[in-house]
């Protein structure tokens, strides 16, 4: 394994565009075995969410001082937190792990996080949620991303 590959596959899983989708075939097609490869970037992955909550309750401490800020975040969060508080006291959990679980773009360890802080889910279990969901989608990638590679190389022999 080099170096280079390993840093480059760490880069793609903390990307909040590439994330698993990236990382995963990036890592298979540079020859990281499929075991490693998904470990590795799936822990990766999964550290977003911490990262990011740390980051959003540190950014909206600071911003909440400002009035403008303040006024936005009761007016317009606590509305919507507020109309979906059934939704999410019904399926919080689950549903941020199927979220998070899709690999598609703008569903992944960013967004779901960012959607959970907003809606003012559980911490630890935003996390877990998060993480169970970040599992799931790694399976997903590194499922098709190898069969997908094995697929192509029977045409490129």
């Amino acid at each position: 394994m080099e170096l280079h590959t390993l840093l480059w596959g760490a880069l793609l899983s903390v990307f909040p565009i590439s994330e698993l989708r990236g990382a995963i075939p990036f890592m298979l097609a540079n020859n990281i075995p499929v075991v490693f490869a998904y470990f590795y970037c799936v822990a990766l992955n999964a550290l977003v969410a911490p990262l990011v909550y740390i980051f959003l309750s540190t950014v909206h401490k600071i911003l909440y001082k400002i009035y403008w800020y303040r006024t936005f975040f009761e007016g317009f969060v606590e509305k919507a937190r507020h109309r979906v508080q059934k939704e999410v006291d019904k399926y919080g959990f689950w549903g941020l792990m199927v979220f998070v679980a899709i690999p598609l773009p703008i569903t992944g360890a960013y967004s779901g996080t960012l959607g959970a802080w907003i809606l003012g889910m559980n911490r630890k279990k935003s996390m877990l949620a998060v993480a169970a969901g970040v599992c799931i989608s790694g399976i997903i990638v590194t499922t098709v991303a190898w069969f997908g590679i094995a697929a192509l190389s029977l045409f490129l022999k």
